[in-house]
């Protein structure tokens, strides 16, 4: 059995899902999984809330079992709070290097994020950017946009239009299995 761990915010940790277990997206990747009769374990190594220097900080936990492949979601909440792309890039390409440094083979996906509509200008574009550079860098699969397809959409995220609901994920799972299956 091989481990991937989702590892991001609120994001990958279903916040405000009925039911984690069964509808977030690391769950749906396992139903996915299952479904192929695939030899991977689905860990959600998500944490509502988290930034990209709280990842940095937490990651010695979720890393203390062998990880096969690692899929990243973090840096929204960096934006939220006003951190510099510059920063979110660093914190984000320090996670890399120790997943890369404790697991040599380790197979890595990047989840990017696009900046919300309401931040305009050069730091959303300097904030798009980082994702792109981080996957060419370090050779990650890469979603463009995790969101792609459900932010904005009222149906598709729960009240606080921040977060995706059950058939958001869904989706998202759509989008994102086909990134993932060639690193199985």
């Amino acid at each position: 059995m091989y481990n991937i761990l989702f590892f991001g915010d609120s994001l990958t940790a279903g916040y405000g899902l009925k039911n984690v277990k069964t509808e977030s997206l690391p769950a749906l990747v396992q139903q996915k999984i299952d479904a192929e009769k695939l030899p991977y374990h689905v860990i959600n190594g998500g944490l509502s809330g988290d930034n990209t220097a709280g990842g940095l900080l937490r990651l010695d936990y979720w890393t203390n079992r062998p990880i096969h492949i690692f899929v990243l979601e973090l840096g929204v909440n960096d934006i939220i709070r006003g951190i510099s792309p510059q920063t979110t890039f660093k914190n984000l390409q320090a996670i890399i290097d120790k997943v890369k440094l404790k697991f040599p083979n380790v197979k890595l996906a990047l989840m990017g994020m696009e900046i919300p509509a309401f931040i305009p200008g050069l730091f959303a574009a300097e904030f798009r950017a980082i994702f792109r550079k981080l996957a060419d860098a370090n050779q990650m699969a890469f979603v463009p946009f995790y969101l792609k397809d459900v932010a904005g959409r009222p149906h598709l995220n729960l009240p606080d239009m921040l977060h995706p609901s059950a058939e958001g994920y869904r989706i998202m799972a759509d989008n994102v299995w086909p990134v993932l299956l060639p690193l199985l």
